[in-house]
């Protein structure tokens, strides 16, 4: 199993279980995770993004397991090097986007920018479209819902863009080169309605460990009760095939 989406640090409204890196490691080895896509909370809501990508690369390269997903902002004057550092410095495969907290749109130049660049370096683009329920958001915590629906048209015009959407708790437009994880997505059958909707090529495994529960995540997939093949490639093969290409 691949895990998309974890986060390591602490979430500043409120203490998590597993909100440690090693609680963590324990929940997804317990689970038969062999490699999880790790990003920063404090990617969020700290400036000085690189720092916070060297302290995620050297905490994921000690445990072989997390594979470290950058933090970039377009809206601060360094993103250019913030990127190119993930992509040199750290090789990381991909970086994780949070436009609701950072103040920006997917039809905003200068993330199109930022897409085009990552694209030219070969990475994934992670776009995180929320992190909590509206209902639940307080100050200073607050975020606008990202629409992902701009994203079209800048993977139409950029061909080596490979976007993966995380919290996508509304249908999203299907699209080759966009996948979705299912973290947020709630109702009866609700992973069932997204492979259908999307294909099951485009749905990743992730659980946004340890904000979310993991083992929500593995109830929705055992609900579903996916054709094994399905089940295959929403749990390993779609995530391995996006960081083989």
């Amino acid at each position: 199993m691949i895990d998309t989406h974890v986060y390591l640090g602490r979430w500043p409204a409120r203490r998590l279980p597993d909100g440690t890196t090693a609680a963590l490691l324990a929940r997804l080895r317990r689970h038969g995770v062999r490699q999880a896509w790790a990003g920063a909370f404090d990617g969020i809501f700290q400036e000085d993004l690189g720092a916070v990508n060297a302290r995620l690369a050297e905490e994921c390269r000690a445990t072989g397991m997390l594979v470290p997903f950058g933090s970039v902002n377009p809206r601060l004057p360094g993103w250019r090097e913030h990127l190119r550092q993930c992509h040199e410095r750290h090789k990381m495969p991909g970086i994780r986007l949070h436009p609701g907290y950072h103040g920006y749109a997917t039809n905003d130049p200068e993330f199109a920018e930022l897409a085009r660049q990552a694209a030219a370096y070969g990475m994934v683009v992670q776009i995180v479209l929320a992190m909590e329920d509206d209902r639940t958001l307080r100050p200073p915590f607050t975020a606008r819902r990202v629409d992902p629906a701009p994203l079209a048209e800048l993977l139409r015009a950029v061909p080596d863009l490979r976007v993966v959407l995380l919290n996508a708790a509304r249908p999203v437009p299907p699209a080759s080169r966009m996948w979705v994880d299912f973290a947020m997505r709630e109702g009866v059958e609700g992973l069932r309605t997204l492979a259908a909707q999307t294909g099951a090529r485009q749905v990743v495994f992730g659980s946004m460990l340890p904000l979310f529960y993991f083992e929500s995540a593995l109830l929705k997939v055992k609900e579903a009760d996916l054709p094994a093949a399905d089940r295959g490639l929403i749990l390993e093969e779609n995530a391995a095939g996006l960081l083989r290409a």
